[in-house]
Formats: structure tokens, C-alpha cells, sequence
């Protein structure tokens, strides 16, 4: 069965950090072709995107929003078919279900933004509370 399997999430004080894991099982994550995100859900709101890389074969960059731009990275460890979400300086509007997700298209992560439907593997979503 292919699946996405994240683990991570929690409760973190505002300030704090968190990194969030998400392991593909049943199959390989290509990073010459597949690009990965993150996304998250508040309540009430719609999923949006967090950041997003491209694959390797388009230059392997990162894009993220203005929101978490210089909090949020993402990273990938291809031995262990496996991608991060590292948070830092959390705030309590970062608080949602983090979701991530892979395009075997490599579409999905652009320039400008961040395309949900281009996203074809999702994993089931860990949820994420800035709070003191």
C-alpha cells in the first residue's frame, strides 16, 4: 500500500519549534522527480500550503508564503525516503492539521505559489499546538 506516515506533531509553546517527519511507504519518493510539500488545515479554514520543493530535475528549490517565510524549512533523507518539516519561533496561528504530500508530476510547486490538486500522495495529518 502506498502511503505517506507522518509523526511529530504535539503541543509547543509559543517561540518554540517542532519538526514534523513523513515517511513514504510502498513506494519511493524520486526526489529527481517527485515534488513534496507541506500543508495545514486550521479549523474553519481551508488546507493552504505551507512550503513546498521542487524536484531535483527543476532545481530543487523551496517556496514558501510570506506567513512562515524564514520559520519553516523543509528537508528530504533520501536513504530513508523520507521528508521534514522543521518549525521554528511558532506562534498560536500556526496552530492546524499538517499535512504532507507528494506530486509524481513534479507539478505543485511553483515560482508563485504553492497547487494543491497537483498533489497526488497525502498523508493522513498530524496535528499541531502553539499554545502556553
Amino acid at each position: 500500500q502506498e502511503q505517506l506516515v507522518e509523526s511529530g506533531g504535539g503541543l509547543v509553546q509559543p517561540g518554540g519549534s517542532l519538526r514534523l517527519s513523513c515517511a513514504a511507504s510502498g513506494f519511493t519518493l524520486d526526489w529527481n522527480f517527485y515534488a513534496i510539500g507541506w500543508f495545514r488545515q486550521a479549523p474553519g479554514k481551508e488546507r493552504e500550503g505551507v512550503i513546498c520543493m521542487f524536484s531535483r530535475v527543476s532545481g530543487g528549490r523551496t517556496y514558501s508564503p510570506d506567513s512562515v517565510k524564514g520559520r519553516f524549512t523543509i528537508a528530504r533523507d533520501n536513504a530513508k525516503n523520507t521528508m521534514y518539516l522543521h518549525m521554528h519561533s511558532l506562534k498560536p496561528e500556526d496552530t492546524a492539521i499538517y499535512y504532507c504530500a507528494a506530486a509524481d508530476s513534479g507539478y505543485g510547486c511553483y515560482e508563485s505559489g504553492i497547487t494543491k490538486s497537483d498533489f497526488d500522495y497525502w498523508g493522513q495529518g498530524t496535528p499541531v499546538t502553539v499554545s502556553s
